[in-house]
């Protein structure tokens, strides 16, 4: 049964509605909580609003898609009076709210984006294999949170977005063949300052910078974490040893 407004307009009609999923039943709750209470009723007990309803009700309507609760809603649209919260206030917290949500879909995101290549690289992965893999990208998000700040790892996502999926995925395919290619220098006993090994070096110093991106922090984050889990680094997922570290920091020296 519709609910209708002066002239015969009623909330159901499209061209009434704004864009928002709104019922009967949505227009009953905000009745019973106070935030939208019709103007008047019919001899059949049913809810009309006039103009002045319908355009809180397009005010409700716009604080609402912003993501802001009902109860803020009401503060807003009453004034705000009583010594309550300003509406910057009130909407900084909001913001503040809604970044920490990003920030959560955001470690989701990196979570997928790291299990789906080793899924498919798994093949027919059965649901032990997945939950193996899930446990060691949990494992290494546990790592990196414990030497890289919020705004770090922020800064970090940034960057990312910038340099695009392809462009991460070139970098992490060539990691494997440089670290190949200067343990091969090293293992053949070749000196650091060899111009061969002087390139390999600086190629290797380019794709930390286009990790950390010059940042002195970042940087120094990433030495850190590398010293204190190089072994795990080197065993589980291919990175380098500390000798091989070494081998290049004595070439980029010599250069």
């Amino acid at each position: 049964m519709r609910e209708g407004v002066g002239r015969g307009v009623h909330l159901a009609d499209r061209r009434a509605v704004p864009a928002y999923r709104l019922t009967v039943r949505t227009l009953h709750h905000w009745d019973h909580v106070g935030l939208l209470q019709p103007s008047a009723r019919t001899s059949a007990g049913h809810r009309r609003y006039d103009e002045i309803d319908v355009a809180r009700l397009y005010r409700i309507v716009a604080l609402r898609e912003l993501g802001l609760p009902l109860e803020t809603v009401g503060v807003l649209l009453n004034g705000g009076g009583g010594g309550g919260p300003e509406l910057a206030e009130l909407l900084d917290e909001h913001l503040a709210h809604v970044e920490r949500q990003l920030a959560a879909l955001g470690g989701l995101r990196d979570r997928l984006v790291a299990l789906v290549p080793a899924v498919r690289a798994a093949g027919g992965a059965t649901p032990i294999d997945l939950l193996a893999l899930i446990e060691e990208v949990t494992r290494v998000d546990d790592t990196i949170r414990n030497y890289f700040t919020k705004e770090q790892l922020a800064a970090l996502a940034q960057r990312r977005e910038q340099l695009g999926e392809a462009a991460i995925r070139d970098v992490q395919d060539e990691w494997p063949r440089l670290i190949a290619q200067v343990q091969a220098e090293l293992t053949a006993g070749t000196d650091p300052a060899d111009p061969r090994v002087r390139a390999l070096a600086m190629r290797w110093m380019e794709l930390l910078e286009a990790f950390h991106g010059g940042d002195p922090g970042l940087r120094d984050s990433l030495y850190r974490m590398q010293a204190e889990n190089s072994a795990e680094i080197a065993r589980e997922h291919g990175g380098p040893t500390p000798e091989l570290i070494d081998y290049v920091k004595r070439s980029v020296a010599a250069s």
